[in-house]
């Protein structure tokens, strides 16, 4: 979405005649509705709105005041997000054990790259708090001893955290529909492998079993459907006859952090628009590495391509004419 539109988002239990009572409000205030979408998953209902307030009829705090009294009726969690709640873009990062990937989260913070403040990080083990605690930046654990996530918590931690992106640096939990249609298109996650080959667990221990020459890794949005968001950015590297889980995880590891890091700063800088399943980079979205490094181009194989055989093969037809 625009950030010149306000954004609307209702979550609860499905239920009839839910869609005609919110934009019905909106109508009565004078509201353009730009956009909507809605789905339904394992019972979650969804429903997103781009909204033109411009020309409404009543203040910004009333209409918050009036949809989160009609979600109050309805049973719906309603939250809303003016243009101005986004000039300042907080990130909460979810992370397990690994520590590559909130490493240069940090530093990229720490030299003034992001643009962004990393306001939280929330772990389902306790890990990763002392980067957090040498950052300066809060750390809440909602695992269990297992690991299980309190997905209740983490709900309540992101509305504390106003969080606005919410990034997945290696979270080792997969979230339910009711976190993932809070936060569609704005939630980041680094995955293992150049998908959609590899999916799920264990991506690494899949390319070796594979034997794959090219494996890589990928930064994509969080959809309900595991690892099958739209792809942002990707990074590939060789894999070696001899190659064991450890030694794909020593070439893959800083390039999961590279992919995601170019990953965040695309969606943070609004450069990067999600369009029926996959992403478009804007006009201005110049100077970011999507894919391969350009110098690959210097050793990549130009021709030959298809037609230019026959195009030859003209030129001497005619040569050889008396």
């Amino acid at each position: 979405m625009t950030t010149d539109v306000t954004e609307i988002t209702v979550i609860g239990d499905d239920d009839t005649g839910l869609v005609a009572r919110v934009t019905s409000l909106l109508f009565e205030r004078g509201i353009n509705i730009e956009d909507l979408d809605q789905a339904v998953r394992d019972g979650v209902f969804r429903m997103s709105l781009a909204v033109d307030t411009s020309e409404m009829v009543c203040t910004e705090e009333t209409l918050r005041e009036d949809l989160h009294a009609l979600g109050d009726d309805l049973g719906l969690d309603v939250q809303v997000r003016f243009p101005a709640d986004r000039e300042t873009q907080e990130i909460a990062v979810l992370g397990t054990k690994e520590s590559h990937c909130l490493e240069a989260l940090f530093e990229a913070w720490a030299n003034d790259e992001l643009g962004a403040d990393i306001g939280v990080v929330i772990g389902n083990h306790d890990d990763l708090q002392p980067l957090a605690e040498h950052y300066g930046v809060p750390f809440h654990d909602i695992g269990d001893e297992k690991g299980q996530q309190n997905e209740e918590h983490l709900i309540d931690l992101l509305a504390e955290y106003d969080a606005d992106l919410i990034v997945l640096a290696r979270y080792m939990r997969i979230l339910s529909p009711n976190v993932v249609f809070r936060y569609e298109d704005r939630i980041i996650n680094v995955h293992p492998s150049l998908l959609p080959a590899f999916p799920g667990a264990e991506a690494y221990r899949q390319a070796v079993e594979e034997g794959v020459r090219v494996a890589g890794v990928t930064a994509h949005y969080v959809t309900t459907d595991l690892d099958q968001g739209p792809i942002i950015t990707q990074r590939a590297f060789d894999v070696p006859d001899d190659a064991d889980i450890e030694e794909m995880k020593r070439r893959g590891q800083p390039l999961e952090a590279d992919a995601l890091l170019e990953a965040v700063k695309l969606h943070l800088n609004g450069d990067v628009s999600v369009h029926r399943g996959r992403t478009t980079v804007r006009e201005n979205g110049t100077g970011y590495q999507l894919g391969l490094p350009t110098k690959i181009d210097d050793v990549t194989p130009d021709r030959p391509v298809d037609g230019i055989g026959s195009a030859v093969a003209d030129d001497h037809s005619g040569a050889h004419e008396p």
